[in-house]
């Protein structure tokens, strides 16, 4: 019987893949802990978490027990007209860890769902309020998913070109430095004078698909001000750096200036489920609530707020808050400040930099971003056992909060090893 690296290419087209380069995928049957486990028996370290998703480890105990225990009581049900005891609790829990302005909670089911609400959020905001503001605002180099009004926003023209033409305005700053944060708000002060930019959109502190690059919340909370007192729904796309990978629960803990509405995905659920949420303020929660049946917020998917994927979210918030957790991702972060320590004076390294348990070095080569030195890059990796997947001539380490001090020590050592072949 053919393998699954061969049955696969009957039929199934990857996201992200250019099948012709790349007709091959590596199977995997099993992932436990920090480990992963192809077709032939051989193991790999999951250094990304699987895109940022499995922060407490793949198949964690408790959260499975979690689960499989909501599965025998309720499995799914329509969320228009319906609740259930999950996605309350899971209302309540969550807002309790959410910045203090944060009041409503809205379900979908991915990364790309939930900022595509945030932003649908934003320009009706001012539509019920009978305003006519139709711009958004975002970073240059952003990126913000894949239906379109996230790819609207999003900055990385390599995966928007086909579908420009039918993108809803958006206008870009750069993200904020020390060096050109007076001439941002400068300019951002004459913009506003039109009084036609609806939102901003934005990933508090780290840019995730723009190889990590990383900025200080000074400069950020000085924009954020200056946005809300003019009436700009600020929009805080925390679907990557969410959940603790910032050193708090949300990046955005870490910002004076608090957003009108928050995007939350990928280690929502642990890893185990699909979903996805969108949360906002009161004040933007208001703009909606009307006998008018036109102003309500008609999005909608077949698994918001799903049973099993709340109680994974829920499973996933008590450990994020246990003790022992919260000792992993301090341990990990210093554990990457002495890896820093003795890799940033390194004669192929051009930049490094770390926030929370996120680290990212940047190689002192000029290369494509998916060019053939990634491609080798990444082989490299896999063949000692490590899974990271380099961003151009960007390599990073997301790696589960459980990675043990060992499994550490793998990473840092193939990464070692792999500047040797650039």
């Amino acid at each position: 019987m053919k393998n699954l690296s061969e049955r696969d290419q009957n039929h199934i087209w990857h996201p992200l893949t250019q099948h012709k380069l790349h007709p091959k995928m590596l199977g995997i049957v099993k992932a436990k802990g920090a480990v992963l486990y192809d077709e032939d028996g051989k193991s790999y370290l999951d250094g990304i978490s699987s895109w940022y998703t499995s922060a407490y480890g793949h198949c964690h105990d408790h959260i499975i027990e979690k689960v499989y225990g909501q599965m025998q009581q309720l499995d799914q049900i329509v969320f228009s007209g319906f609740t259930h005891e999950p996605a309350v609790r899971l209302s309540e829990e969550l807002i309790k860890i959410l910045p203090e302005n944060q009041e409503k909670i809205f379900f979908s089911d991915n990364g790309s769902t939930a900022t595509e609400i945030g932003i649908k959020m934003a320009l009706q905001y001012h539509f019920n309020k009978g305003s006519k503001r139709h711009i958004m605002l975002a970073f240059e180099n952003g990126f913000h998913g894949d239906t379109f009004g996230a790819m609207s926003v999003s900055g990385l023209s390599v995966y928007n070109g086909p579908f420009e033409d039918f993108f809803i305005d958006v206008e870009r700053i750069p993200i904020p430095t020390s060096e050109n944060i007076e001439e941002t708000l400068s300019w951002l002060k004459k913009r506003l004078a039109k009084e036609n930019i609806a939102g901003f959109i934005y990933e508090p502190l780290v840019q995730g698909a723009a190889a990590m690059q990383m900025y200080s919340s000074v400069e950020l909370s000085k924009i954020l001000l200056l946005l809300q007192a003019h009436d700009v729904i600020t929009v805080a796309d925390e679907v990557m750096t969410g959940f603790g990978k910032t050193g708090t629960f949300f990046a955005s803990d870490q910002i004076t200036v608090k957003p009108d509405i928050m995007c939350m995905s990928k280690a929502l659920t642990a890893g185990l489920l699909p979903m996805a949420i969108t949360s906002c303020s009161q004040k933007l929660f208001d703009a909606f609530y009307s006998d008018d049946i036109g102003k309500g917020l008609f999005h909608a998917h077949t698994y918001s707020a799903n049973p099993l994927a709340c109680a994974a979210a829920l499973a996933g918030l008590e450990l994020l808050q246990s003790t022992e957790i919260r000792a992993h991702i301090a341990r990990i972060i210093k554990s990457h400040q002495r890896f820093d320590a003795t890799i940033k004076n390194h004669s192929k390294v051009a930049r490094t930099r770390q926030c929370g348990i996120i680290y990212a070095l940047d190689l002192d080569v000029e290369m494509e971003r998916y060019g053939n030195l990634r491609d080798r890059l990444f082989n490299y990796f896999m063949e000692n056992g490590v899974f990271l997947r380099p961003l151009g001539n960007t390599i990073y380490i997301s790696a589960p909060y459980i990675t043990s001090d060992e499994q550490l020590q793998k990473i840092y050592r193939t990464i070692e090893g792999a500047l040797a072949i650039v």
